[in-house]
C-alpha cells in the first residue's frame, strides 16, 4: 500500500474531545500530544466508554472498587495534562458492542461540547502481531465514536431526541485515530513526552512496573519519531471532514 499524504492539525484549533475505552487508553496512546494540544491554549475533554472494572487479577478487589479507583486515576492524569471534563459513559468493561446505544451517547458529548478536533481508536483489528490494539472494547469505541462523526453528530435527523434536549447538530473538522498501522500525521511531542509519562503513571492500577512502561513509551516515540525527522513522535491516521 503507498503511503498516505502526510497531513498536520488543522488551524485554528480551539476545542479537542477525546474518545477512548477506559481509564488509561487516551494516556497510552496520546498523553503528549494532548499535552501539547493544551499547551498550545486548546480545550480538552474526555469521554471514556466504560467502566474501567475489569482491569485486574487481583482477587481481591470487586468490579465497583476498581471503577471508583481508575476513575480517580483518571481525573488525576487529565490533571496533569491540563483535560477539563471527563465524562464516564459507564458501560461495561469487556462487553462493549458499537450499538446505536454508544452511538447516540458520543454524539450527544460531541454535540455538548463541539470540538474541532476528535481523537480516537482505531476500529480496525491490526494484523501486524501487536497484542495491545485489539481489545474488542477499543474496536468498539472506534467504531462508535467514527460513526458517531459522520453523520450522526452532523444531520439533524439522527437521534432527534437530542435536539429536543437542546443539542444542535455539529461538524467535526478533523479526527485523529491512534494505533493505526499506517499513520499519516506525527505530531512532535520532544517538548510535552515528560508530562505525557507523569500522567500516564497516574493510572497505578494498571502499571506493574512503571520504569519498563516509561522506557517502551520513550522508545516507541523515537521509534515513531525517526523516519519523519523528529526525535519523539506521536502518530495518528488523521481524517478531514469536509
Amino acid at each position: 500500500m503507498p503511503d498516505l499524504e502526510r497531513e498536520e492539525l488543522i488551524e485554528p484549533l480551539e476545542r479537542a474531545l477525546v474518545i477512548f475505552s477506559h481509564p488509561d487508553d487516551a494516556e497510552f496512546s496520546a498523553a503528549a500530544t494532548i499535552a501539547h494540544l493544551t499547551a498550545a491554549g486548546a480545550r480538552v475533554d474526555y469521554v471514556v466508554t466504560t467502566d474501567g472494572g475489569k482491569g485486574t487479577d487481583n482477587p481481591a478487589v470487586t468490579s465497583a472498587q476498581l471503577t471508583a479507583t481508575r476513575e480517580a486515576e483518571q481525573r488525576a492524569a487529565a490533571d496533569r495534562l491540563g483535560v477539563s471534563e471527563i465524562v464516564h459513559l459507564g458501560y461495561p468493561d469487556g462487553y462493549l458492542t458499537p450499538s446505536l446505544e454508544l452511538r447516540r451517547d458520543i454524539v450527544r458529548q460531541i454535540r455538548r461540547f463541539r470540538p474541532d478536533l476528535v481523537i480516537t481508536q482505531n476500529p480496525v483489528r491490526r494484523r501486524d502481531g501487536n497484542p495491545f490494539i485489539g481489545h474488542p472494547d477499543h474496536l468498539a469505541t472506534g467504531e462508535a465514536a467514527l460513526a458517531a462523526v459522520y453523520p450522526a453528530a452532523r444531520d439533524r435527523l439522527n437521534f432527534p431526541q437530542l435536539i429536543e434536549e437542546g443539542l444542535e447538530p455539529w461538524k467535526v473538522r478533523q479526527v485523529l485515530v491512534s494505533g493505526v498501522e499506517q499513520p499519516n500525521l506525527f505530531v512532535d511531542v520532544s517538548d510535552t513526552i515528560e508530562v505525557g509519562l507523569q500522567a500516564l503513571m497516574c493510572h497505578v492500577s494498571q502499571i506493574a512496573d512503571p520504569a519498563d512502561v516509561e522506557e517502551r513509551v520513550r522508545e516507541r516515540a523515537a521509534e515513531v519519531g525517526q523516519p519523519v525527522g523528529l526525535l519523539l513522535a506521536n502518530a495518528f491516521l488523521s481524517i478531514i471532514i469536509d
